[in-house]
């Protein structure tokens, strides 16, 4: 019987789809070409879901900043020095009622396709993500699709304050925009702004660095950063309003669910109050929210999110260990820092801000990840996300443009994911999926880390899944050598997880090979791994 684990499926959906393989750094989309929503079909949708994938989040849907000029349908044309690379990025929003043009068909129907790209998504049986992008916008925001009576951001502003409630952005009055480095581009005119906006990542003067998030303004959700982050929250300050209309507009087109991004930079009175507000008429949409301070994780759960990026604990130890500048203990550490909100923590391996496992800036190769995956999405009941090219082994190591040679792939530019997306790894991501789906103990059970008793094996980790009479053991093999380990298990386990003392037959759900196992608490257990192997015995009990 399959399971309800949640596993996030992120796709770059200008990439995804994208069959063009030129490649060319710097390139437009003629060129380059783009993916387009309509890539995703009811066949390719159907193999998403009988991967194991539950959600889909669809990054970049929202019309955000870019060079590629689409005036011709009434877009309004970004000007280059404001926007990084040609396509430019997902996070420079540029009209949150807009679907970004670069994925339909038919631009002038972009709407249409999005909304038959949400009943072919819920057909397939899976559920919609989106971005929500609440802490700023690009330079040059202006909707043009914006229902009847909405009032544009910063529309009623009142420029001459720095700070006010009620305002929509921060200023800088009487100075004009000046970045500490060149923004003309050969145009006509060089970009101006006056007064300047405060940008994007908390900049509060007219001079952003390049560093900096230049190409964006910060939005005020009524804090007072001038004054030491005081918080004027009643009235309910304008933006709060202008935002809850976005997320009910999208949820009413039948989002499941919204990525937050950068959600540690808006208060968390504001996620509290919309978050109550939407679910109060969509009860069933889902929160995700991109939070990096750890001491602010059971607030922001408080506020209202369903989960957050688990990125300073258990990704940061898992690529560490990968990489073996941790022991395994780490990841021990890292799941007890949260347990009390385990359930709401979203693991993960790679995301459009991360290096790929494969690249030679992080693990170097996709086989070498693989222990990584075992543990990272059947150690507990929370949900996991996978990015579209890791399961392939995706690499990132491309000059595209804006972004350079980094290991990560691209967010700013016209580009293409591998075309070889079938081969060893793909098969082992499915297996692994397989497991989580199928396996009760995974997505309801009991789990049990046994590396306190097993202290000596720094570079192997394992633990014990449990549901009613269904029992696993899993163990990975994060060296680059091989390893015969004499497992112990302690009475507390067998107590805990009421197992049964004796001899069992057992089945390792990855390699299907059978084996027999002697399980008692005062005789270890004989386990032998390959380099990076690992194993999920399901246990006959």
């Amino acid at each position: 019987m399959a399971s309800n684990k949640m596993v996030i499926y992120q796709v770059f959906t200008r990439l995804y789809g994208n069959r063009c393989q030129t490649r060319k750094p710097f390139g437009t989309i003629e060129e380059n070409g783009s993916g387009k929503m309509n890539d995703f079909s009811p066949s390719v949708l159907k193999q998403i879901r009988e991967m194991g994938i539950t959600h889909v989040w669809y990054t970049g849907i929202i019309r955000h900043a870019t060079t590629t000029d689409y005036s011709r349908f009434g877009i309004p044309q970004q000007h280059p020095a404001v926007v990084k690379g040609k396509a430019g990025s997902p996070y420079a929003i540029t009209d949150y009622y807009d679907v970004d043009p670069d994925l339909a068909v038919n631009v002038g129907k972009r709407m249409e396709e999005f909304e038959k790209l949400v009943n072919r998504t819920h057909r397939a049986g899976l559920k919609m993500i989106i971005d929500f992008v609440p802490n700023h916008v690009a330079r040059q925001y202006q909707s043009v699709a914006k229902p009847e009576g909405v009032v544009d951001l910063g529309e009623h502003d009142n420029t001459e304050h720095g700070f006010d409630p009620q305002n929509n952005f921060y200023y800088c009055p009487g100075q004009a925009f000046a970045p500490y480095f060149d923004l003309y581009h050969g145009e006509k005119e060089p970009y101006s702004e006056l007064p300047a906006k405060a940008t994007g990542n908390d900049c509060f003067h007219n001079a952003p660095g390049q560093n900096d998030w230049y190409e964006t303004v910060k939005l005020n959700y009524g804090v007072d950063y001038y004054a030491g982050r005081v918080g004027h929250f009643t009235p309910v300050p304008d933006t709060w309003t202008k935002m809850l209309h976005i997320l009910l507009y999208w949820a009413g087109k039948g989002v499941d669910g919204f990525r937050c991004d950068m959600a540690e930079m808006v208060p968390a009175e504001f996620w509290a109050w919309v978050t109550s507000q939407v679910h109060e008429r969509y009860p069933q949409v889902i929160f995700v929210g991109e939070v990096y301070n750890p001491s602010e994780y059971r607030r922001y759960v408080a506020s209202g999110f369903d989960f957050l990026y688990d990125k300073v604990g258990m990704y940061d130890a898992m690529i560490d260990v990968l990489c073996h500048r941790r022991p395994t203990s780490a990841i021990t550490w890292a799941w007890q820092q949260t347990d009390d909100i385990r359930d709401h923590m979203l693991y993960f391996l790679e995301n459009h801000d991360e290096q790929r496992l494969a690249s030679q800036f992080c693990v170097g190769s996709a086989e070498k990840a693989l222990p990584a995956l075992v543990v990272s999405m059947l150690l507990q009941k929370n949900p996991f996300m996978l990015y579209a090219g890791q399961e392939w082994g995706e690499r990132g190591m491309d000059s595209e443009g804006f972004s350079g040679l980094d290991g990560r792939t691209t967010i700013f530019d016209y580009w293409a994911l591998s075309d070889e997306r079938e081969n060893a790894v793909s098969a082992y991501y499915r297996k692994v999926l397989s497991i989580a789906r199928q396996e009760k103990a995974v997505s309801e059970g009991l789990s049990f880390d046994l590396m306190y008793v097993n202290q000596e094996y720094q570079r192997q980790y394992a633990f014990l899944r449990a549901y009613k009479n269904e029992l696993l053991l899993v163990v990975a093999n994060f060296d680059d050598v091989p390893v015969t380990m004499q497992l112990n298990i302690p009475v507390h386990a067998f107590d805990y997880l009421g197992i049964k003392e004796g001899d069992v037959k057992a089945t390792d759900l990855i390699s299907g090979a059978e084996s027999s196992l002697s399980l008692h608490p005062d005789a270890p257990v004989s386990i032998s791994l390959a380099p990076r192997q690992s194993v999920v015995m399901r246990v006959e009990c």
